[in-house]
């Protein structure tokens, strides 16, 4: 009997979370029946789950989406990055010119409305499956004006925030665990590579979710990859979690003890097409609590929700709040 390498399989298990086809499993549900329904969903405390379409209106492509950047990128998966030293140092060639893109992006309004909300104490709090730092930006910026207009959090407090994937800001060495923040490794690499960003030429609209950008073999092969400032290994990774890894167990039990102080559960631009979002559907209906949907497309949990609003994440959080 063969047996099959542990790597080997992860790789073609993240490989088929990455390919899987997210398509409608539930009959559309009328806009208005859905928006209302969503609207008293909210009376109910509950967890936000967020993904990439909450970040389209920032300049970030989403996955999926009809625009999405799987239709023209497979993102890496954990298994390539550790173990293969040339994906890896073509990985931080093409992060290199795209992450600025990446960085340059701001909170939009959705971003702003639920941390309002969750300023307010209206949620249970937010879980984002979003690598971009947009909601913990979004999340300072209503803290200070809260605080600059002297308004108090209440009883509750501003609820957590969960990035469950991690953040693009940090960068983490797997040689000897040392952290460094993302701004810092850009500021070396541009020492070590001067006038790269100058003689690269790019779509500034392909930049991918993961925060990388096609780049052609040459500017791979000119592109020096500098190493951690600890060991030196250049074995440095963006501190997120890919296809094909874990998260932190940490990180998972928070976000699930968060689940068991909400009402109810709401996933806002996401398609819930991996287990890591999708887990939270599951857990909310075993626990006999309801599911609200807002997204452009269809998703895998649309037979577990009973509220299915198809519609923009920032036009629906904008209607809501103007009615609570």
């Amino acid at each position: 009997m063969r047996h099959r390498h542990p790597a080997l399989d992860g790789h073609q298990a993240a490989v088929r979370s990455i390919a899987r086809v997210v398509e409608d499993t539930a009959p559309p549900q009328d806009p208005e029946t859905a928006s209302r329904g969503l609207l008293r969903l909210l009376e109910r405390r509950p967890l936000v789950i967020t993904g990439a379409g909450v970040s389209t209106d920032s300049g970030i492509p989403d996955y999926r989406g009809p625009n999405g950047s799987l239709h023209r990128h497979r993102p890496m998966t954990f298994q390539e990055f550790r173990d293969d030293p040339a994906a890896r140092h073509r990985y931080w060639a093409r992060s290199f010119v795209g992450w600025r893109r990446m960085d340059q992006a701001r909170p939009n309004d959705a971003h702003r409305l639920l941390a309002e909300w969750n300023a307010r104490g209206l949620l249970a709090g937010i879980v984002t499956q979003n690598v971009d730092g947009l909601h913990a930006q979004a999340a300072a910026r209503v803290a200070a004006e809260r605080e600059a207009g002297g308004i108090d959090g209440g009883d509750a407090g501003p609820a957590p925030l969960s990035a469950l994937h991690g953040d693009l800001a940090r960068v983490a060495c797997l040689r000897c665990g040392a952290t460094e923040d993302r701004r810092e490794l850009d500021a070396r690499l541009e020492a070590a590579n001067p006038g790269y960003l100058e003689r690269v030429a790019v779509d500034p609209d392909a930049v991918n979710p993961d925060g990388d950008v096609t780049l052609d073999q040459r500017w791979v092969d000119e592109f020096v990859m500098v190493g951690c400032l600890v060991c030196g290994s250049v074995e440095l990774k963006p501190d997120v979690v890919y296809f094909g890894e874990n998260i932190p167990r940490g990180r998972r039990e928070s976000a699930e003890a968060l689940l068991a102080g909400a009402g109810a559960v709401l996933a806002v631009g996401s398609s819930l097409a991996v287990m890591s979002g999708y887990r939270f559907v599951l857990r909310a209906e075993r626990a006999g609590k309801p599911v609200g949907l807002i997204n452009l497309g269809p998703t895998r949990a649309d037979q577990k929700a009973r509220w299915r609003w198809r519609a923009p994440a920032t036009a629906s959080l904008a209607w809501l709040d103007a009615r609570l």
